[in-house]
């Protein structure tokens, strides 16, 4: 765009903090069960938090699943499977049965790139409560920064036409979990609006309180860029001042395994991860929930969004890398099942005819974790999945040398597939309609 110049970005380092009161955590290792009080949380909707169904389940596939089972602390498995059935009209209720395994929303997991989604939902939603004529998913976006570490924004190459937008903010996210783009919408909302939003839905176990692949201090992170917007003739539309909030967060102290690296130096002492993002499995599960059946969860979460809004989401949460036009990816980088792990794993094998996976997964200090809402259009199969797996066995944090490979990808993949062979045999009364779930991938 003329009269914007390339983008110039500078971080500064510090360690990512958050002070308040409230809750306490305590542990020293994932899956050694400790003391919190669970007035933040809540298990909202589930039919049974305490079911035999999954673990049932994996128990009949003993070749894959018994050394999970057998570890299941150790590993911090947490499952969330909700079974959907169809009412025999297209707008009949919807039933869902949730089944879940080892879920404790107590029990701490850093969620890495699932705090996205939500983020980039509540990114639509702010432009429509700002009811801006002329401002849309489409306006360009200029980041300016104010100090406290903050990055300059002002084009963007991956856009055909090096215009920095939301939407493509959300695709890069949805497609390949980009960190910058978050970064840019984390700036656009501010902490302060992101949490009070969710928490109003009922998401109280979330918090999102800081960018992600920089390292900043607290401070740094309440602090908050200006932006501003323009048409495409370059024409200010609107201006979001530069903003601090000054929330203030549940007191936590999760500290776990034995050790990390700081430099080439070894801290043989617990990682504070006491002042690092919160977004408990269930809450997330809700979330993607909430996106593909918008009438049948409660109305306090649902999002204020339009039936364009969802599409958008719906689309880019199940396209693959390689269908993309805008951003445009290497495929020897980013494969068309790249973050489809329920079901694919970590292989680069062709996608299965009719299957779509419209999930955002997580990965990072050993923790992976995906949701999705999984759809084989030709078996008329749906259901919903999410699920947390703690790969990194020497309990030595930022050591680059997690289990994801040996531990967790396969996991994922056999956990999604014996899910998906137990639905295809599962009796349903009406089918499923997937009108709202069919795109054309041709950008």
């Amino acid at each position: 765009m003329k009269g914007f110049q390339k983008h110039r970005i500078s971080f500064l380092r510090g360690l990512p903090v958050v002070g308040a009161s409230f809750f306490i955590f305590t542990t020293t290792e994932p899956g050694f069960h400790h003391s919190i009080s669970t007035k933040s949380f809540n298990y909202m909707g589930v039919s049974n938090p305490s079911d035999t169904f999954i673990s049932n389940l994996l128990a009949k596939k003993p070749d894959l699943f018994a050394s999970f089972l057998s570890k299941k602390k150790e590993l911090s498995i947490q499952i969330v499977y909700t079974q959907i059935d169809r009412g025999k009209k297209e707008k009949a209720k919807v039933k869902f049965t949730d089944h879940t395994f080892n879920l404790d929303p107590g029990n701490y997991f850093y969620p890495a790139s699932t705090v996205k989604l939500p983020v980039a939902i509540l990114a639509l939603q702010r432009l429509n409560e700002l009811k801006i004529p002329g401002l849309d998913r489409n306006s360009t976006m200029i980041t300016r920064e104010d100090g406290n570490g903050q990055t300059e924004i002002l084009n963007d190459p991956s856009a055909a036409d090096g215009r920095p937008t939301i939407a493509h903010y959300i695709k890069k996210i949805l497609l390949v979990s980009d960190n910058d783009a978050f970064n840019r919408l984390y700036e656009f909302l501010g902490p302060e609006y992101i949490n009070t939003s969710l928490h109003e839905m009922g998401y109280t176990g979330t918090e999102i309180i800081h960018r992600l692949s920089v390292s900043l201090t607290e401070e740094q992170n309440r602090h908050t860029n200006p932006v501003t917007f323009f048409d495409t003739a370059g024409k200010l539309i609107y201006t979001k001042p530069a903003e601090i909030s000054r929330q203030q967060y549940p007191l936590r102290n999760i500290k776990l395994g034995k050790g990390f690296m700081q430099g080439d130096q070894l801290i043989n002492e617990p990682f504070d991860f006491s002042k690092k993002n919160q977004l408990p499995l269930y809450d997330l599960h809700r979330i993607v929930r909430s996106i593909f059946f918008t009438d049948a969860v409660p109305k306090e979460q649902q999002f204020n969004l339009d039936q364009d809004d969802y599409n958008f989401l719906r689309l880019y949460l199940s396209m693959r890398p390689g269908e993309s036009t805008s951003p445009v990816y290497n495929p020897a980088v980013y494969w068309d099942n790249y973050v489809k792990m329920l079901f694919y794993g970590a292989e680069k094998t062709t996608p299965e005819p009719g299957i779509r996976i419209f999930n955002k997964t997580g990965t990072a200090y050993g923790f992976l974790t995906d949701a999705c809402y999984f759809v084989d259009f030709k078996n008329n199969i749906e259901f919903l999945l999410s699920v947390v797996i703690y790969c990194n066995s020497d309990s030595i944090f930022n050591d680059d040398k997690y289990d994801y490979s040996t531990t967790g990808y396969p996991f994922l993949k056999n956990l999604g597939r014996v899910i998906y062979e137990y639905e295809l045999k599962r009796e349903r009364k009406n089918l499923p309609d997937f009108s709202s779930f069919q795109f054309s991938y041709s950008e």
